[in-house]
């Protein structure tokens, strides 16, 4: 729901980093590749109730997650590279949720039913991209893949995460109000993907 308004505030200044990172020979794979490893150690930290060190590597993954594509266009981006920085972000989402799940137990069922919403909503979006891509239909802005919005998205995401770092306590709450808002998006993107994929009544030839 706000990525389109903090993608138009943030795109600048990483823009700007990211030309900058490429003009000393930054690959956006190399950029990729750590995103994913400050992830890894925020899944950890989770799991392991290092809640401060888990909201310090959650945060340097999302800067750095935002700074691979600015490097991607400022030295030719690729479809592997959206292809791997893609499969980087789910991995990690997904992570952080299985830490919570070893760390707090009992939020566990909520743990467990974020990730059956994430894997619905995840299934629409990836599925809708693929085709609307492969129909040539225009949706979504310049990325690799094509994206559709909802009520749940990437900022969405990280705010939540951020509040369950520093809440541990509400953890339960936080992690099932944020399952609803992900289902909604998942019935979002669906419906979304019937409207688009759906065929135009064709016209009745005159006899």
């Amino acid at each position: 729901m706000l990525d389109a308004r903090a993608r138009a505030l943030l795109a600048p200044p990483l823009e700007r980093a990211g030309r900058a990172l490429a003009a000393v020979g930054v690959h956006p794979t190399a950029v990729t590749a750590a995103a994913w490893c400050a992830g890894v150690g925020a899944c950890t930290a989770t799991a392991m109730r290092w809640w401060g060190v888990a909201l310090v590597l959650w945060l340097a993954n999302r800067l750095l997650d935002g700074l691979d594509g600015p490097v991607a266009r400022a030295t030719g981006a690729t479809d592997r590279g959206g292809f791997l920085d893609i499969v980087a972000d789910f991995s990690v989402y997904a992570g952080v949720v299985v830490g919570l799940a070893v760390a707090l137990p009992g939020a566990r069922l909520a743990c467990v039913v974020l990730l059956a919403t994430y894997y619905a909503s995840g299934t629409a979006f990836l599925a809708l991209s693929s085709l609307v891509e492969r129909r040539r239909q225009v949706l979504g802005d310049d990325r690799s893949l094509r994206f559709v919005g909802g009520l749940a998205e990437g900022t969405e995401t990280v705010a939540v995460y951020v509040l369950l770092f520093l809440l541990p306590r509400y953890a339960e709450l936080i992690i099932w109000t944020f399952a609803a808002a992900v289902g909604i998006t998942a019935v979002q993107r669906t419906v979304s993907g019937v409207r688009l994929l759906t065929p135009l009544p064709q016209p009745i030839a005159d006899p």
